[in-house]
C-alpha cells in the first residue's frame, strides 16, 4: 500500500519541486517555526551584548534546517565528483580541459592542484585562479584534433540537444557530443565521462538515461579502460561494475574512463611510443 502511494505521488511531487517548489521545504520550515520562536524568546532573555541584541529587521528565519543532515554525502555529483577528482590526481595530471562539469564540485577539487580549461556554452561571470574560461559548445568544441590530452566531461551529455541550457534542440546532440569529445583528445590521451545510466529513455527536457553500451558506442575510437558505478540508492562507488548491474538502476550513474588509442607504429618508425 504505502509502495503504491509513493508512486501516486511520485509524478505531483516531482511537478510541484520543477515549476513551484519542493514541498518538503515548506514543510520543514512549518516545523521549524516552534523552535524558532522559543529561541528568539530565549535568546532575547539572556543576551546582555549590544553588539549582538536582536532587531526584528535583521530576523532571517532558519530554523528548519535543524531537520537536515549534517552534509549531504549521497547521490551522483557527490561521489561522481570525488572519483573523478581522485583520478586526476592519481594520474599526475596537471593541465586538464574540462566540458561543463561542475565548478563547485569536480572543477574545485581538482584546481589546487591542476590548472583547468573551462568550456560551457553558458557565460561565467567570475575569475578563478588557475581557471580558464571559454564560452563555447561541447558540440562544436574550439580545439584542434588531437590536442588534448586530458579531458573531463561529468553529468553533462545526457543534456545536450535538450535546450535545457540554451543550446540547440537536436536528438542526436549527445552522439555529435560524443563525436567532438573524440575528435579533439590526443591519441594516448585520457577521457573522464560520467552520465546517468539504467533502463534507457529520455525525460524531457531535463536529461536521457543510457544503457551503459548506448554510451560506450557513441565514443567510438576510444578504447573503455574502466567502468565504475554508483546505484539508485547513490551511497558509493562500485568499482569494475558490470553493464548488467547498470542496467537494473532505475537512475544510476555510470563513470567511464576511455584512452584514445595511438596509431600503429609503422614498421620503419623504430616502434616510438604514443605519448599523451
Amino acid at each position: 500500500m504505502a509502495h503504491t502511494l509513493k508512486r501516486l505521488l511520485k509524478w505531483p511531487y516531482e511537478a510541484c519541486c520543477a515549476l513551484l517548489f519542493d514541498p518538503r521545504d515548506v514543510l520543514r520550515k512549518l516545523c521549524g517555526l516552534p523552535f524558532f520562536a522559543a529561541n528568539l524568546v530565549r535568546y532575547a532573555r539572556r543576551n546582555r551584548q549590544t553588539a549582538f541584541r536582536l532587531r526584528l529587521t535583521q530576523l532571517q528565519y532558519a530554523s528548519g534546517d535543524r531537520f537536515l543532515p549534517g552534509g549531504a554525502t549521497r547521490g551522483h555529483y557527490f561521489h561522481q565528483d570525488l572519483w573523478a577528482a581522485r583520478v586526476v590526481y592519481e594520474r599526475g595530471i596537471r593541465e586538464l580541459t574540462d566540458i561543463g562539469s561542475r565548478l563547485d564540485g569536480f572543477v574545485a577539487h581538482v584546481l589546487p592542484f591542476c590548472s583547468v580549461r573551462y568550456v560551457d556554452i553558458r557565460p561565467l561571470p567570475a575569475q578563478v585562479e588557475g581557471l580558464e574560461y571559454i564560452r563555447g559548445s561541447v558540440t562544436a568544441l574550439p580545439f584542434a584534433n588531437d590536442s588534448i590530452a586530458a579531458l573531463s566531461c561529468l553529468h553533462v551529455i545526457e543534456h545536450v540537444g535538450l535546450g535545457r541550457y540554451g543550446d540547440p534542440v537536436s536528438p542526436d546532440g549527445h552522439t555529435e557530443a560524443a563525436k567532438e569529445l573524440v575528435r579533439v583528445l590526443k591519441p594516448g590521451g585520457l577521457l573522464l565521462l560520467g552520465t546517468p545510466v539504467g533502463k534507457q529513455r529520455l525525460c524531457f527536457d531535463a536529461h536521457r538515461v543510457f544503457d551503459p553500451q548506448t554510451a560506450v558506442e557513441a565514443f567510438q575510437g576510444l578504447r573503455l579502460e574502466e567502468f565504475a558505478l554508483i546505484d539508485d540508492a547513490g551511497q558509493g562507488i562500485a568499482r569494475n561494475a558490470s553493464f548488467e548491474a547498470a542496467r537494473q538502476c532505475s537512475f544510476g550513474c555510470g563513470l567511464f574512463v576511455f584512452t584514445k588509442p595511438c596509431p600503429e607504429a609503422r614498421a620503419d618508425s623504430g616502434g616510438a611510443k604514443c605519448r599523451p
